[in-house]
């Protein structure tokens, strides 16, 4: 089902680069490696992969300064980005998050675990069906306009860079506003029903969606949810 997706793996472990190299490649993945972080980001220049895999403790760039370049280039802002790290504390977990990965996975993971997990977010993400909450390709409310076929965000003309996720998340929430969505309305909606993650994603990625956009447009509802209203 990936129709050739292409992974870059970036690991200072050889046998985990190997490993994981093996298995996604027997799934039908085209895949590339690096071993160090500088070395990640200039080979995701040329290769331009759909899903990078990082792990944070790596020599030169870390992993979380990998994920911010990324990030910061409209190359990469459809770019699935996971942290495959045996770090497992909730810091660095939120910081990974902030930095702009879709998924957060700790060491040790087996092979078939981590190609289940790869399969289900690019299921999420090649359904076009589940990615409008109507039929409006383009939202504008006020100086905010929303683009769900290119994937942009202007506010007051100025294009801002949001990860798809993040993408995904605002446009779901300013598709009804006022309304107000229930977290587990919004993984369901966002992440799907094959990718488990916790209540902490949707707070980091609501913090930035704010930070980006810096628009007062997205109010919590505690304990509730949120809701879009300008």
């Amino acid at each position: 089902m990936n129709n050739k997706k292409k992974i870059l793996i970036a690991d200072d472990e050889p046998d985990i680069l190997e490993i994981l190299k093996f298995n996604l490649e027997a799934d039908g993945f085209i895949v590339e490696t690096a071993k160090d972080g500088n070395f990640a980001f200039e080979k995701a220049k040329s290769f331009l992969p759909d899903l990078v895999i990082l792990d944070i403790m790596m020599p030169g760039k870390n992993g979380i300064e990998v994920c911010e370049l990324l990030r910061k280039s409209p190359d990469f802002k459809n770019t699935l980005i996971i942290f495959l790290t045996a770090i497992s504390d909730d810091t660095t977990e939120v910081k990974g998050l902030e930095s702009g990965a879709d998924d957060y996975l700790t060491k040790p993971i087996r092979p078939k675990v981590l190609i289940s997990k790869v399969n289900a977010l690019f299921r999420r993400f090649d359904n076009p069906g589940s990615k409008k909450e109507n039929n409006d390709i383009t939202h504008q409310l006020g100086d905010l306009i929303i683009d769900r076929e290119k994937y942009i965000v202007y506010n007051k003309a100025e294009e801002i860079i949001l990860a798809r996720k993040e993408f995904e998340l605002l446009a779901l929430l300013a598709s009804k506003p006022g309304k107000v969505f229930l977290r587990n309305e919004i993984l369901s909606k966002v992440w799907g029903t094959e990718v488990i993650v916790g209540d902490r994603t949707i707070d980091v990625h609501i913090r930035k969606i704010r930070q980006k956009l810096n628009l007062d447009c997205i109010s919590t509802v505690k304990g509730v949810g949120y809701k879009f209203e300008l």
